[in-house]
């Protein structure tokens, strides 16, 4: 019994796929756990975050590299829909990684629930884009 091959696709797509777990999942993961750090005390969801950042950043940039080179890998489909879905998707990236940066950034509770919400939604938009794009 043999096993498929593995291609440059596959790995291209692995670890886009990886990224995107670090990056979407951690944030549900780290949602999910905010409450409970806070009952231990008020700068533990904080550190908890940063944390998190020194994996969910580098995790980004991947998808980001890992994107371009998806782009340039389907770059004969680039036309009709699925051009329209991928500026679409590539527009929720950005707002993605600009407010995960301004939630970072932020020092209000209005600021950190507001940024934090919307990372959070545009990265499972994004997520969800891109199954579309895959199928």
């Amino acid at each position: 019994m043999a096993l498929l091959s593995v291609s440059w696709d596959t790995i291209r797509l692995f670890l886009h796929v990886l990224a995107a777990t670090v990056w979407v999942g951690g944030q549900i993961t780290l949602a999910a756990l905010v409450p409970v750090l806070r009952r231990l005390g008020t700068d533990i969801p904080r550190a908890a975050a940063r944390r998190f950042n020194l994996v969910a950043w580098p995790a980004f940039g991947v998808l980001v590299i890992t994107g371009i080179w998806n782009i340039v890998a389907v770059r004969s489909k680039l036309s009709g829909g699925y051009e329209t879905t991928l500026i679409i998707k590539l527009i929720v990236v950005a707002i993605s990684g600009v407010t995960a940066a301004l939630h970072t950034r932020a020092k209000s509770p209005a600021g950190l629930a507001v940024f934090g919400a919307l990372t959070g939604i545009s990265a499972l938009a994004a997520l969800f884009l891109g199954i579309l794009l895959a199928g």
